[in-house]
C-alpha cells in the first residue's frame, strides 16, 4: 500500500467486541489478570496500553521500522535515546538544532558525563574532525531548526557506520511523508508528534523508531524504567492525526513554497531560507531524500529587533507562539523564544539573530496568509 493508505490503515484494527473502526481509548492504569503471572499480554499502562500500541504501530510502518515506541514529548523521546548511552561516551551534533535539544544535551545529559560536540554537518567532511577514541553517536536534524540546514543523510551514515557510530536523525519537519531517515541509513529515528503528526496544537508527544532489535529492546527497558509514557488519550490524539498527515504536508508543502517565492522577492527581507529555493544551499541534496521541502521558512527581516518586533505584533493571521507544524500558520521570533536557552555568542556564531524569523505555514488559504505579511511588512 502506498504511505496516503498506510497512514489511514497501518497498524489498525476493528476494536474486536464492537468492531469500532477507530482505536478506542483505553483510560485504564491496570489489567485484570486470570491469575497471578496469567494476563493477556497486558499488566500496566506504564508497561502496555492498546491504544499507545495502535499508535506505534502506525508510526512503525510510515517511518519502515520494525519498533516504533510512543513517549509523553519529543524531549522525553530525545532523553531516552540518550540513555543508550554512557558516562564518558561522546556524541557529534549538528550545531543547528531545536533549542530545546541543546537544552538537554549541554545542560542536562552532560551533568550525567555525556560529552557533546557541535558542528556544521552540512560539509559531510566535518565530521572526521569531530571524532574522539570514545565518540559513540551521531545526533543529525535535518531540516535543522531554525536555520532550516540540509544535512546528507546517506553520506553521513555511511562515514558514520565506517566508525562504528549509532546514527540517530530527528525527523520532526519532515515527517516520514516527506523523508525516511531509516531507509537513508540512520539507525534511529526520533519525532515530536506534537508537532505535524498531532497536527493540530492539542497535544504532546514524541516518538522514536529503530530497526535494530538491541536498540529497540534497551529503549522499550528504558521507557518502562523511566516512565515517560504519553496517556491514552494523547495516543489518541496524534493517531487521529497521523490518519490526515499525507492531505496535510501537501498542505503545508504547496504553501510554504508560495509564500517563500514571495518573501525572496521582498525588498526588507534579507534572506530566505527555504529548502525548496534552488538558491538554498542544501537544495539538491534535499531534492534527493525528501519527496517535498516542508512547511518551516526561516528569513532574515531588515532593521534587527526593532523591526522584528513590530513586524511581528502585526500580522492578524499568523499566531506568534511557539511550536509548528499544527493546521494554523504560527509565527515566531527563535533568538528569544525557541531558541533562547542557547547562550547568545552560540547564537551569533549560528546567525540566530535580532532580525531573524521563523515561520511555520499552515494550511489556511495562502492568498490570505500572503496578503497577512504583505499588510505586516508594510507597517
Amino acid at each position: 500500500m502506498r504511505i496516503a493508505t498506510r497512514a489511514i490503515h497501518a497498524g489498525q484494527h476493528p476494536e474486536a467486541i464492537t468492531g469500532a473502526i477507530m482505536t478506542p481509548v483505553f483510560q485504564t492504569s491496570t489489567y485484570v489478570q486470570h491469575g497471578p503471572g496469567e494476563h493477556t499480554g497486558y499488566e500496566y499502562s506504564r508497561t502496555q496500553n492498546p491504544t499507545r500500541e495502535a499508535l506505534e504501530r502506525n508510526i512503525a510502518d510510515l517511518e519502515s521500522a520494525s519498533h516504533a515506541f510512543a513517549f509523553a514529548s519529543g524531549c522525553a523521546a530525545a532523553a531516552t535515546v540518550m540513555h543508550l548511552f554512557k558516562a564518558g561516551d561522546h556524541i557529534v551534533c549538528n550545531d543547528d538544532v531545536y533549542g530545546g535539544t541543546h537544552r538537554l544535551f549541554t545542560q542536562v545529559m552532560a551533568t550525567h558525563g555525556l560529552e557533546f560536540t557541535f558542528v556544521d554537518l552540512g560539509d559531510v567532511n566535518a565530521l572526521e574532525g569531530a571524532l574522539r577514541p570514545n565518540t559513540k553517536a551521531l545526533w543529525l536534524e535535518t531540516p535543522s531548526n531554525p536555520l532550516l540546514k540540509i544535512i546528507d543523510l546517506k553520506a553521513l551514515s555511511t562515514k558514520a557506520h565506517a566508525h562504528e557510530l549509532v546514527v540517530i536523525c530527528d525527523n520532526t519537519f519532515a515527517t516520514p511523508i516527506l523523508q525516511r531517515p531509516l531507509e537513508l541509513g540512520c539507525d534511529i529515528v526520533v519525532h515530536s508528534t506534537t508537532k505535524y503528526m498531532g497536527g493540530h496544537s492539542d497535544v504532546i508527544g514524541g516518538a522514536a523508531c529503530t530497526n535494530n532489535d538491541t536498540h529497540a529492546k534497551r529503549l522499550g527497558f528504558l521507557r518502562n524504567s523511566l516512565g515517560n509514557v504519553p496517556g491514552p488519550w494523547d495516543a489518541w490524539l496524534v493517531l487521529r492525526g497521523m490518519k490526515t498527515l499525507p492531505l496535510r504536508m501537501k498542505a503545508h508543502c504547496e504553501n510554504a513554497s508560495r509564500i517563500a517565492a514571495y518573501l525572496v522577492e521582498h525588498k526588507r527581507i534579507e534572506r530566505v531560507m527555504y529548502p525548496g529555493l534552488k538558491t538554498h544551499p542544501g537544495h539538491a541534496i534535499a531534492a534527493s531524500q525528501m519527496s517535498a521541502f516542508g512547511g518551516m521558512i526561516t528569513f532574515i527581516l531588515e532593521g534587527g529587533l526593532p523591526q522584528a518586533e513590530r513586524f511581528l505584533k502585526s500580522v492578524k493571521i499568523f499566531a506568534l507562539a511557539e511550536s509548528l507544524g499544527g493546521v494554523e500558520s504560527l509565527i515566531e521570533h527563535p533568538a528569544l523564544m525557541t531558541h533562547a536557552s542557547i547562550p547568545a555568542h552560540i547564537r551569533a556564531q549560528l546567525g540566530i539573530n535580532d532580525g531573524l524569523i521563523r515561520i511555520s505555514v499552515g494550511i489556511e488559504d495562502v492568498n490570505d496568509l500572503l496578503e497577512d505579511l504583505d499588510q505586516a511588512l508594510s507597517i
